[in-house]
């Protein structure tokens, strides 16, 4: 990019991101006033892929949950053993 010397500067530099913007994030705003238009008039209706993307989308997150939950239960399984060896261990000092 060549540099403008005078009155303004480095003005082209400066403001080249305003000329250039950001046209991909510009068009997904758009689809998203079209889509949303579409909602509105009872038009749009999701196609077959997009309902599978969103039951996949859902099911992961149940998987996550469930993980979630089994990490915990092995957590809690840990701490019982520990527990219960500790038992054993005070009970076996008392005996002696």
């Amino acid at each position: 990019m060549q540099i403008v010397r005078g009155n303004g500067g480095n003005q082209f530099r400066q403001y080249a991101w305003q000329n250039a913007g950001n046209p991909a994030g510009y068009n997904d705003v758009i689809g998203n006033q079209f889509v949303l238009r579409e909602i509105q008039l009872g038009k749009w209706k999701p196609d077959k892929t997009q309902l599978l993307i969103a039951q996949k989308e859902d099911a992961g997150i149940q998987l996550q949950a469930e993980e979630y939950d089994l990490m915990a239960a092995a957590a809690d399984l840990d701490e019982i053993k520990k527990v219960n060896t500790n038992c054993i261990l005070m009970a076996n000092l008392q005996q002696a």
